[in-house]
């Protein structure tokens, strides 16, 4: 969780940075910090899908290091930039490298922990993030003017020295698997290998994605379903996360100071909520319950943003949104995941999911633009759209999951038996859907 807490920090410090006076400092204009957001999630894209596939082949415990080191070098030379080409070259291998990390947690974690919980221990990161990049961008505050560099431009280099850092200890903290983990007992790898048994962790070839996993994830419904729900989910996780403090601060006219602190308390709530949802939710095997509570609270929470009130409301508006943008994001990850096996086919599934993720997050760098300031509606109003769009979606799964269940039901009741040696499937009669 803390390699996804630095990535989360490295790619959302620009907000934080933009309310310290980069785009002053480097002569950015009119839409072109946008345009910087989005370019890291394009090529974020392009490296997710393809870490899905090759990451086991390749070890998780050379690449986590490795990717890990290069984007803790270029966020430090972040913070020597000087012009808007500067920034969009970091921003480009920013992307790249920490594109490689969400599939490679993700799957690294397989046989670790719960779904449910170890996905939540990643996007609970995202929430931690922003609370303590908040906590660091006021300290470093006060360290504008030292060695005449601007504050922001510490922030790059102090963040990125702190990636660099963690990435030399993860050569020695990340083990190749479970099997060879030096800090679980006999007892431990036991519970483990089971947990990986009843997963379907070793069909499939080892857990290795195969071109028949990957047509079978392409022709699911449920890939694609997920996955659109999954890109407007993101446009609001990303445009809330990056642009909270420049809402706050030009939005809400708080002093950059004000701002840097109160976006602390914010995440902190969502982190909190995504906890309670996401142990509740695999207790208890309900996957729809919690996004389809959580997801209204949000919408009342955008369109108080758009509501002419005042700044003290709107605040109280930010921890609606939060309750629902961490939660639903992560939720619905899990969903797509626990209905899906062998482990070929969820791995392919889930690489297609962020893949298409990420789509929002390239949306969400457009639709708060500085010339929307200081009201930012259209972001707002976007993002209440998106919102509305997952709800709406997530009751069109429930009923999928539901038919073919009824489906499923009624095989069994005829005395349908499993042919002996054949590939264990979502498909099967005896696979049950989470719903």
């Amino acid at each position: 969780m803390l390699l996804m807490l630095i990535s989360y920090l490295d790619r959302g410090n620009i907000g934080f940075a933009a309310t310290q006076g980069m785009t002053e400092d480097i002569n950015l204009r009119g839409t072109e910090p946008n345009t910087a957001v989005s370019l890291f999630y394009i090529f974020y894209i392009l490296a997710e899908f393809p870490t899905s596939i090759v990451v086991k082949r390749l070890q998780f415990n050379r690449v986590i290091p490795t990717i890990t080191f290069c984007w803790g070098t270029v966020c430090m030379c972040t913070g020597f930039v000087n012009n808007f080409g500067g920034l969009v070259t970091t921003r480009i291998f920013l992307g790249f490298f920490e594109g490689c990390l969400f599939p490679s947690m993700t799957l690294f974690l397989c046989n670790w922990l719960e779904l449910g919980i170890r996905v939540a221990y990643l996007f609970i990161a995202s929430a931690l993030s922003g609370a303590f990049g908040g906590l660091i961008a006021l300290g470093v505050l006060y360290m504008d003017g030292v060695n005449g560099c601007p504050g922001w431009r510490w922030l790059y280099v102090i963040e990125g020295l702190i990636t660099i850092v963690w990435a030399f200890a993860c050569i020695v903290l990340v083990p190749k698997n479970y099997e060879t983990a030096y800090f679980l007992n006999e007892e431990d790898k036991k519970i483990m290998h089971l947990r990986a048994e009843r997963a379907e962790a070793y069909s499939g070839g080892n857990g290795h994605v195969t071109k028949a996993d990957i047509k079978e994830a392409a022709k699911n419904v449920k890939s694609w379903i997920h996955g659109c729900i999954q890109i407007a989910v993101v446009t609001i996780l990303y445009g809330f996360g990056t642009f909270l403090p420049i809402i706050i601060r030009y939005g809400f006219q708080y002093s950059t100071q004000q701002a840097q602190y109160l976006v602390v308390p914010v995440n902190l709530w969502g982190a909190f909520v995504y906890a309670i949802g996401a142990y509740f939710s695999d207790r208890y095997q309900a996957r729809f319950l919690p996004m389809i509570i959580c997801a209204p609270i949000g919408i009342a929470g955008y369109a108080i943003l758009i509501a002419p009130v005042s700044a003290g409301v709107w605040y109280f508006a930010t921890y609606l949104i939060s309750t629902a943008c961490f939660l639903c994001t992560g939720s619905n990850i899990t969903w797509l995941s626990v209905n899906n096996a062998p482990d070929g086919k969820r791995a392919a599934s889930i690489g297609i999911l962020l893949t298409l993720t990420n789509i929002g997050g390239v949306v969400s760098g457009q639709i708060y633009y500085s010339g929307a300031a200081p009201r930012y509606i259209l972001g707002h109003a976007w993002s209440l759209g998106c919102l509305a769009f997952a709800w709406c979606g997530w009751w069109v799964v429930r009923a999928i999951y539901s038919r073919r269940g009824k489906g499923k039901d009624r095989k069994l009741a005829e005395g349908y038996m499993r042919s002996e040696g054949t590939m264990y499937t979502d498909r099967e009669p005896d696979f049950r859907y989470q719903i």
